[in-house]
């Protein structure tokens, strides 16, 4: 298969074609393969992201972006890069790993495109190496949301239902459509607690389950708000439960209980009281405000 339009997407013309053709080569198909310049790939990528982000976010401090730069150089965010570039097409495979579908693998997508840059790296230098990053990774940095350092629609789902101390969603394989070379996965993310159940669907399971924890993320945020507390029933909905569930007295003027608000006053007795609520309620008698102590006699 002719490499001409993975160097034109690349922005990137090789001098040595050789160095191309064993970044595309799996250890599964023989030697030399891509494990060397994936290595010295992954050195080079971590290091351009890292400018790119120490130039693009200013106000953000050493340890988000830290945070910021592992999640866009993790192997997810590789192997999304690599489906956009179309790698699976160009991967140079062994039999088993053709045979079980090794060309839709996220690390192995992920690898190959780490020792691409290694590639370019070695054909070009390290300019050549900075732009083809650069051109790969600029979309990605558009779409960046600091506030979430770049994490995943799952971690973020996550993240946000054990804030708000809710249990964790589970995921299923509910159907693949396709053939072996071209599979479509649906997954199905559930979050029972909160009657949830989304659909996603992508090239591989884990697209697919990242597509429906997105959907179920969007549907928690609308039941459980920032606040945590799921939103309140309409003000009449409120005060017709509250009529069907009191009794005439439930309530009493200036929003005191009914009890409160007709509670005897000191010296009376309640219709329902008994003698010893009224003794409690009276006033002692007037003897027993005497001075105890014996008249002094003349």
């Amino acid at each position: 298969m002719s490499l001409d339009e993975l160097q034109r997407q690349l922005g990137h013309r090789f001098a040595d074609a050789s160095l191309l053709r064993q970044a595309l080569t799996h250890r599964s198909h023989g030697q030399p393969n891509n494990e060397r310049l994936e290595f010295l790939g992954d050195s080079v990528l971590n290091c351009v992201v890292a400018a790119m982000l120490y130039r693009h976010f200013t106000r953000i401090d050493e340890g988000d972006l830290s945070r910021l730069r592992a999640n866009l150089v993790k192997q997810q965010s590789l192997y999304e890069i690599a489906q956009r570039l179309g790698l699976s097409q160009y991967l140079l495979l062994g039999e088993g790993e053709l045979k079980s579908g090794g060309f839709r693998r996220p690390s192995i997508l992920g690898d190959t495109l780490e020792a691409i840059v290694g590639a370019v790296f070695l054909d070009g230098g390290f300019e050549a190496a900075q732009s083809v990053i650069v051109a790969l990774y600029r979309p990605v940095l558009e779409t960046v949301d600091p506030r979430t350092l770049g994490k995943d629609a799952k971690t973020l789902l996550q993240e946000y239902l054990q804030g708000k101390k809710l249990p964790l969603p589970v995921y299923a394989v509910v159907a693949t459509h396709g053939a072996a070379h071209s599979q479509v996965f649906e997954v199905e993310c559930a979050i029972p607690k909160l009657k949830i159940r989304v659909l996603g669907s992508g090239a591989s399971r884990r697209a697919a389950e990242q597509a429906a924890a997105r959907g179920a993320l969007d549907a928690a945020q609308a039941q459980v708000p920032a606040g945590g507390r799921r939103p309140r029933a309409p003000r009449a909905a409120r005060a017709a439960a509250a009529q069907g569930a009191g009794s005439p007295g439930a309530a009493a003027a200036g929003g005191q209980p009914a009890a409160a608000a007709h509670a005897p006053q000191a010296g009376e007795r309640g219709d329902d009281a008994s003698s010893d609520e009224a003794a409690v309620l009276a006033p002692p008698p007037a003897a027993a405000l005497e001075d105890p102590r014996p008249a002094h006699v003349a």
